[in-house]
C-alpha cells in the first residue's frame, strides 16, 4: 500500500516538475541586459583614439573613475555608441559582449590576441 501512495503522489507532482523544468530551460535562453548601467548623465569617459582606425566610432577608452573597474591588463576597453553600425560590426568581428552601458555608449573588454 505504501508504494501505491507514493505512485499517486508522484502522478500529482510530475506535471508541476515538468512545467518548472520547461520554464527554467526557456528562461536560461533569454538574453538579459547587463546589470551595471548608469542613468543620466553619462559618466566621464576618456577617449584615447579610434579602436580599429582613426575614424572608427568605437573608441579605445582610458582610465576614469567610471572605467577603473572595467580595465584589464590583458584587454582593451572599447566604447561604441549604443546601437550603432560600428558597435554591431565590432561585436561580429570580435565576439565581444557588452560589459556595461551608459545612456549613450556600450563598453566592451576585448582581449589582446
Amino acid at each position: 500500500m505504501g508504494v501505491e501512495l507514493i505512485e499517486r503522489r508522484l502522478e500529482k507532482v510530475m506535471p508541476a516538475i515538468g512545467t518548472c523544468a520547461v520554464v527554467l530551460a526557456v528562461r536560461g535562453c533569454v538574453e538579459t541586459a547587463p546589470e551595471i548601467a548608469i542613468s543620466e548623465p553619462d559618466p566621464e569617459l576618456n577617449f584615447v583614439r579610434g579602436y580599429r582606425n582613426a575614424a572608427d566610432e568605437c573608441q579605445l577608452v582610458g582610465e576614469t573613475a567610471f572605467t577603473v573597474d572595467f580595465l584589464d591588463y590583458a584587454a582593451d576597453l572599447v566604447a561604441c555608441p549604443t546601437g550603432s553600425e560600428a558597435m554591431a560590426s565590432l561585436m561580429a568581428e570580435t565576439g565581444a559582449l557588452v560589459i556595461t552601458q551608459t545612456n549613450s555608449f556600450s563598453l566592451f573588454s576585448i582581449p589582446y590576441r
